[in-house]
């Protein structure tokens, strides 16, 4: 963008908003700088489109998630939504069930509640939760999203002991938002191997986390609307830039809530996940014409990122 900055400081303008974050000498295990994700992928006919869609644009799809949660599949769904990711070589990310928004409390309908959306509430709630964990990962899983902190510290612990698998990849969700360097450092030491910072963070900001943490971090190019619907695409660039490794996740504004979702809305599925990957051909093509020198992630594979 070297010559409209240009133009501007001729005119006595500034050429761009004062403060440059620091760029991030971190990598992904394989030298990477950046992987795409791919949210709110609903079951297998879902995933079916993110692959068809990724070859007809030319994307590499590293990650998939999935926010109806592990206890709203079948056993048979979730073994073939792995074996796709195997064939593919795509992390497959699946959300715990239980969560406080589908329990049976009022305090989350409110508007000042809704940020506990995401927790457990009470000891069986997390009893659920962590027996949704063994489940999935008894059928091959090694990625799970994670809502609540307490959750988090047990399967962290559970991982140390050996009963869960020390690969076990354990991703924050959006609605346990690290917005501060002491909080996404806290969830690092608690166990997350990938943190999912809130969608409307400066690059500042994003710069301070990212000189916190050593794990890769999870950014919304574009948001849902009940997230904020933040549209960030001529930014990405600069978000490879100070927050490598990064996650690159692309969801589409103006699309209706799935969760949870099921046969009876795969349709409107499987249209929005085959959107989302031509959203995240957008911002690749944005990021080629402005940072050719971004090196693409060439593995889903996610170990302990360098310094």
């Amino acid at each position: 963008m070297g010559a409209t900055r240009r133009y501007l400081s001729s005119l006595g303008l500034p050429e761009r908003d004062l403060g440059v974050p620091p760029e991030s000498a971190r990598r992904f295990p394989d030298g990477g700088q950046y992987r795409v994700e791919i949210p709110s992928v609903e079951g297998p006919s879902a995933l079916r489109a993110v692959v068809e869609a990724a070859r007809e644009h030319g994307v590499r799809v590293h990650r998939i998630s999935q926010g109806s949660g592990i206890m709203l599949q079948t056993d048979a769904e979730i073994r073939e939504m792995l074996a796709l990711g195997v064939e593919h070589d795509i992390e497959i990310c699946l959300f715990v069930g239980p969560r406080a928004s589908w329990d049976v409390g009022v305090q989350v309908t409110a508007s000042s509640g809704a940020v506990g959306s995401g927790s457990l509430r009470g000891a069986d709630q997390l009893v659920y939760g962590i027996e949704d964990v063994v489940r999935a990962v008894g059928l091959g899983l090694r990625s799970v999203l994670v809502g609540d902190v307490g959750q988090l510290w047990v399967l962290g612990r559970m991982k140390s002991t050996g009963d869960l698998p020390p690969d076990l990849i354990l991703k924050s969700s959006v609605s346990l938002p690290a917005a501060n360097p002491a909080t996404a450092r806290l969830l690092e030491d608690l166990g997350v191997t990938t943190v999912n910072l809130p969608v409307d963070l400066s690059l500042a900001q994003v710069a301070a986390i990212r000189a916190a943490v050593d794990v890769p971090l999870d950014l919304y190019v574009e948001g849902a609307d009940d997230f904020g619907g933040t549209v960030r695409y001529y930014e990405v660039p600069e978000i490879v830039r100070v927050a490598a490794p990064v996650h690159l996740k692309f969801t589409v504004r103006n699309a209706p809530g799935i969760y949870p979702s099921g046969r009876h809305l795969e349709p409107v599925a499987v249209a929005t996940a085959r959107e989302r990957v031509r959203r995240a051909a957008i911002g690749l093509a944005m990021l080629r014409r402005y940072r050719p020198d971004a090196v693409e992630s060439g593995s889903s594979r996610l170990l302990p990122a360098g310094p």
